[in-house]
């Protein structure tokens, strides 16, 4: 079975309703508006009956859906006055990592994201989310210029991984992100880190070292793609659903085993079917973990990172 294929014709009654949701939204009358909750019953009543039925696979898609929010929405939404930072005073900028400050819920925040692109020009552009080491360079700057001043950090992850091209590899991305876990693992500001999309291997880990990982109920964090596990490991692009659910990449499974702290839920359909809940679902439970960790001193922080990581990947049989 096509699974990709699938997905879509899944979630084709609940985008029509959505279409239909969009154009309500445009009338001017209030009587045209009133037609809006009743429609949305809808869409939670067909989600009702597709969400048992979604396998891995099916999560990773909607995880790459073309339509869902990237970060740029997300800042939009939850700053006020964000200043976007350039360059990484060594090589150049990348615009695969968005980086700046802005204002969150009364605070100065350094946010960190991937950001993919809409359009083709803008996916080329933007390098379809996958950073050079420049980028890695680049968030590191502004990680630390958050710490000099004592601004938070939050990274929203979004990337397939970091770029794999020969030009990467010359300039040093390896290192660049060995680097960045280096480095980020000691900063002594609060740093939450929120799944929003793709969380691919160490393109998403090079700015995922932070005191809480959050992810969004339909997203996906993992050491690997579940096409590239299977071209490796079964040799065949056909066992890509069985390396998805072996890879255990889904937030319930990764909260099970201790390496999130808390999951965003999404919308009936997903982030892509509902932004607006959606960046209400991110806003409230990002506060609630900043508010924590500001409570904590700089060096209680550092210890529990230390202890966080230290434990991942470690499992004794019962």
């Amino acid at each position: 079975m096509n699974e990709e294929k699938d997905f879509y014709k899944l979630e084709k009654g609940i985008v029509l309703l959505k279409e239909k949701i969009d154009g309500l939204l445009l009338s001017e009358d209030p009587r045209e508006r009133e037609k809006i909750p009743p429609i949305k019953q809808k869409i939670e009543k067909k989600w009702e009956k597709i969400r048992p039925n979604l396998t891995p696979l099916h999560i990773v898609q909607i995880a790459r859906h073309p339509k869902r929010p990237y970060t740029m929405d997300y800042l939009d939404y939850l700053t006020d006055d964000f200043m976007e930072m350039h360059g990484d005073r060594h090589a150049g900028d990348d615009p695969a990592l968005v980086t700046g400050f802005g204002f969150y819920r009364g605070r100065t925040v350094a946010f960190i994201g991937h950001q993919k692109g809409r359009t083709t020009r803008q996916r080329i552009e933007r390098n379809f989310g996958q950073p050079n080491p420049e980028g890695y360079r680049k968030a590191l700057r502004v990680m630390k210029l958050a710490e000099k001043f004592g601004h938070p950090v939050v990274t929203l992850i979004d990337t397939p991984g970091a770029y794999p091209g020969i030009k990467a590899e010359e300039q040093g991305q390896a290192g660049a992100i060995a680097y960045n876990l280096k480095e980020i693992s000691r900063l002594k500001i609060p740093m939450v880190n929120v799944v929003i999309g793709e969380g691919g291997s160490g393109g998403a880990l090079a700015v995922g070292v932070g005191d809480a990982i959050l992810m969004l109920e339909y997203s996906f964090y993992s050491v690997i793609s579940p096409e590239g596990c299977a071209a490796i490991l079964w040799k065949d692009q056909k066992a890509t659903s069985q390396a998805a659910l072996s890879l255990k990449m889904e937030a319930k499974d990764l909260m099970e085993m201790g390496i999130i702290e808390k999951i965003i839920p999404e919308p009936p359909g997903g982030a892509h079917i509902d932004f607006e809940q959606t960046f209400k679902n991110v806003d409230k439970t990002l506060n609630q973990v900043l508010k924590k960790l500001e409570s904590k001193s700089p060096e209680k922080r550092l210890e529990e990172r230390y202890k966080k990581f230290r434990k991942i990947g470690v499992f004794s049989e019962k």
